[in-house]
């Protein structure tokens, strides 16, 4: 990619809208991450428990069905590691740390984990179209 300062301040601005979303994603509410969302493939998520999920569908199912697992009360950053963006392509990879009330579990959840997204501009909009996520080992 190359590092022209108008995308990219326009991706970190934009990286405010994802973060809010992936907080409320860990609360319970879904629309917020599906207005970022790609609705048209290709499109993956590969989540923390060692899956891999293909197509903009199938995804946006994945994570509906995913953020009905989550109660109000959570706490979520991201520690970005680094970002880049071109017109058409960003990315950002780091560390979100999560604690996190969960459907039938008494006690706070605490979730490190290892991340890469990747967006793409649809409608000149920066939609997520891949999202890596695994255990950080500490």
């Amino acid at each position: 990619m190359i590092n022209d300062n108008k995308h990219l301040k326009d991706f970190e601005n934009f990286m405010q809208v994802r973060l809010k979303a992936s907080g409320d994603f860990v609360e319970g509410k879904f629309e917020p991450l599906e207005k970022i969302s790609v609705k048209k493939s290709p499109a993956t998520i590969f989540p923390p428990p060692g899956i891999c999920i293909q197509g903009a569908s199938e995804v946006n199912t994945f994570n509906k069905e995913g953020a009905t697992n989550f109660l109000p009360g959570a706490k979520n950053e991201f520690e970005i590691m680094h970002q880049d963006a071109d017109e058409h392509l960003a990315y950002w990879t780091g560390i979100q740390r999560s604690t996190v009330k969960m459907k039938g579990q008494d006690n706070d959840i605490i979730f490190n984990l290892r991340v890469t997204e990747i967006f793409r501009k649809e409608n000149d909009e920066w939609k997520l179209m891949h999202r890596h996520a695994d255990k950080l080992t500490e």
